[in-house]
């Protein structure tokens, strides 16, 4: 026990700024969806669809970039500094590359947004929201490179603090470009759609001349940004990202697609799905962001050949998750009611998506032991069969679940959101029992 207790001040410490900056990134689409809730129901229903289908490209794109914090990590621990430049170097150009790509793949999606068989009056104005926020893909891209490199290199609280100025700029703009202000037209979803975009590529202009301006950070950047790319580190870059990717993509696709489904229900579901949607992924950046310092810290330990700190890291993270998700619950089950009104008026929005939020609390455990999980199997380079688990809990269990409560039984929005929260515990559950596994004292490093 002694060695669990020791691991949880030094994980604390790298996790905070994480989840502060984690939160102030969710921080933005909540600013997004209460100043768009105050112009009406619909507009709100179009960020919820938009937002939840656009979301689905950021988390392939989160899964790409992880690599970059994993082998910063591994190659600082294992004290190779020169390495941690190239590792940055070569995350950047992949982020570059997929998130052109991206922006191609939504920029036609744009087009056909009429194949999610949302309600009509959703259609008709979600699709300068839906391309605006697209264009925004790759920056986003590119910062998350350059921030997972800070983080790793034990420098967490700039990019946290460029993060919340971040979020302060896109309340800003939308005032100005929501409701028409400083001379600005009124321009409602659009405006919103237009601030994302311009705080993002701030955000990726200032924490570039940061760690230029940092002497520690600076001394490790690559000498030759535009030299060719190392295959070996592509390949081994790719090895890790894309089954990452693949993991993101089945849980964070699974919660599109609930809001796909929402859409069928109506314009209140799907509002209310937005509300409930919103806060548990506030609440989830406080995991995910204890998750990726965990990955960090194994990663590090793997770097430094260091075997037996493995589990008691990985054990303190899953006991900070759990307190984490014990604080939300309560608050979920008390209020409720009185954040879904923070959002919208609507008395039927307000009543749904306040039982969505019991049900929120309900799976805060299981969504916290999944991200950590996850995070510490990425660490040892084991991702091929955790995603395997990850789709069979989302697309095997989760949707055909999701659809046969919600759709065909009659229960609704809550049938939906519980087989998700079934899906979650089965992941959390299988993803954990590998670690041990992994981590046997026979089984070495598990790598």
């Amino acid at each position: 026990m002694q060695r669990y207790l020791r691991e949880v001040r030094p994980t604390l410490a790298l996790a905070l700024p994480i989840i502060i900056g984690q939160v102030s990134q969710m921080l933005m689409g909540i600013t997004d969806s209460v100043m768009i809730g105050h112009t009406g129901t619909v507009p709100l229903a179009a960020s919820s669809f938009g937002g939840n289908v656009f979301g689905v490209f950021y988390l392939v794109g989160i899964g790409l970039m992880l690599p970059v914090a994993v082998f910063v990590s591994r190659a600082r621990g294992a004290g190779r500094p020169e390495e941690c430049g190239e590792y940055l170097r070569h995350g950047l150009a992949l982020a570059l590359c997929f998130g052109l790509l991206e922006t191609v793949v939504i920029a036609v999606l744009g087009l056909n947004l009429a194949w999610f068989r949302q309600p009509p009056e959703v259609l008709a104005v979600v699709n300068p929201f839906f391309q605006l926020i697209g264009i925004s893909i790759t920056p986003v891209l590119v910062y998350l490179a350059l921030r997972q490199f800070a983080e790793a290199m034990g420098r967490p609280w700039v990019p946290m603090v460029i993060m919340l100025a971040g979020v302060g700029l896109n309340v800003f703009l939308n005032w100005i470009f929501i409701y028409g202000h400083l001379g600005a037209p009124a321009l409602g979803l659009t405006g919103a759609g237009i601030s994302t975009l311009l705080s993002r590529l701030l955000a990726v202009m200032v924490i570039l001349a940061w760690l230029y301006r940092d002497p520690e950070l600076r001394a490790v950047l690559p000498a030759r940004w535009l030299a060719p790319l190392s295959r070996t580190h592509v390949v081994e870059m790719l090895r890790l990202g894309l089954p990452s990717s693949g993991m993101l993509f089945f849980e964070g696709g699974a919660f599109s697609a609930s809001a796909v489904m929402m859409g069928w229900l109506g314009a209140v579901p799907l509002a209310a799905h937005q509300i409930a949607i919103s806060c548990a992924a506030v609440t989830f950046m406080f995991v995910l962001g204890l998750s990726l310092a965990t990955g960090m810290r194994l990663s590090a330990a793997v770097g430094a050949d260091e075997p037996a700190r493995l589990r008691p890291i990985a054990g303190s993270a899953l006991g900070l998750g759990a307190v984490f998700a014990a604080f939300f619950m309560v608050i979920y089950f008390v209020a409720g009611g009185t954040v879904a009104t923070w959002f919208v008026r609507d008395p039927a929005v307000v009543a749904l998506a306040t039982r969505l939020l019991v049900v929120a609390a309900l799976f805060q455990f299981f969504d916290g032991g999944q991200v950590i999980g996850a995070a510490s199997l990425r660490s040892l380079g084991d991702v091929k069969l955790p995603a395997l688990i990850t789709f069979v809990a989302y697309w095997v269990v989760a949707m055909p679940g999701g659809y046969l409560l919600g759709v065909r039984a009659g229960f609704g929005a809550v049938g939906i959101w519980s087989a998700l929260a079934a899906g979650l515990a089965l992941a959390a559950v299988l993803l954990a029992l590998r670690f041990v596994r992994l981590t046997r004292p026979e089984a070495g490093m598990g790598i």
